[in-house]
């Protein structure tokens, strides 16, 4: 930022763990006098990374934090359930046979997606985050789980906010409960009481923060802009399908 002219602090909408994916991470900025978001998104990319990529620079609306303005965030998690993935979608999916605890594990989409509804609600998950983030309730608003085709699945996770590893251990323990490696009362009790369980924490690869959510007053982005970010590549972790990924290759 400080080489494209902006010297100023970012706030960035949240934190991914290492190794983590983002479609839509949302970042403010102060601009300095006479700097448009327009020279932004001109004079940042050449600075970037390889692996990262600016899509859009908006002018938000006024009291705007990407942070403290947010209702909510989207995260979506790449499992393969059925035979192996492809070269392209390896190193953003997780594959429960390399798991130890779930080696040799029969896990059914209609069993998990029986388990993924036990979740919904406002609750404490305290026995699915790390306890160094604050212990308070949470609205997970939908979870859900999709089949991209070739045997990938994609679980999607809807709430007002997250704690650390949350997702992640939200996705290894439903694996972990679907197997029968961790038995259903245990997990409703730690979705009841926040009762401690022998969670698994899934792989950072297979998670991708997929949206940030505002209130329409400081909603920066119209919603073709949402729906297909310029810029954003259509490759994986980013495609909705695996099988269209693979025609397209």
């Amino acid at each position: 930022m400080r080489r494209a002219g902006v010297p100023y602090p970012i706030m960035p909408a949240g934190r991914t763990d290492r190794g983590v994916h983002a479609r839509m991470q949302v970042v403010s900025v102060r601009l300095p006098p006479c700097y448009t978001p327009e020279m932004l998104a001109e004079r940042l990319p050449p600075q970037l990374p390889p692996d990262l990529g600016l899509c859009v620079a908006r002018r938000a609306p006024d009291g705007f934090h990407s942070q403290w303005s947010a209702v909510g965030k989207e995260y979506r998690y790449r499992v393969q359930l059925g035979g192996s993935p492809s070269e392209a979608w390896r190193p953003f999916v997780m594959e429960p046979s390399l798991e130890p605890r779930l080696e040799g594990a029969v896990l059914k989409p209609e069993r998990i997606s029986e388990l993924l509804g036990a979740m919904v609600g406002r609750r404490d998950f305290y026995a699915f985050h790390e306890h160094s983030s604050q212990r308070k309730p949470r609205t997970l608003e939908s979870a859900t789980l999709h089949e991209l085709g070739g045997g990938l699945f994609e679980f999607r996770l809807r709430g007002d906010g997250f704690g650390r590893y949350q997702v992640r251990y939200l996705v290894g323990s439903t694996l972990l409960t679907a197997s029968g490696a961790l038995s259903e009362e245990r997990f409703r009790a730690a979705l009841d009481s926040g009762t401690t369980i022998p969670g698994l924490k899934a792989p950072a690869q297979g998670l991708l923060l997929w949206e940030v959510h505002y209130p329409p007053d400081k909603e920066p982005f119209p919603p073709e802009e949402r729906a297909l970010a310029p810029g954003l590549p259509s490759a994986p972790p980013f495609c909705l399908s695996a099988e269209a990924d693979a025609q397209a290759a």
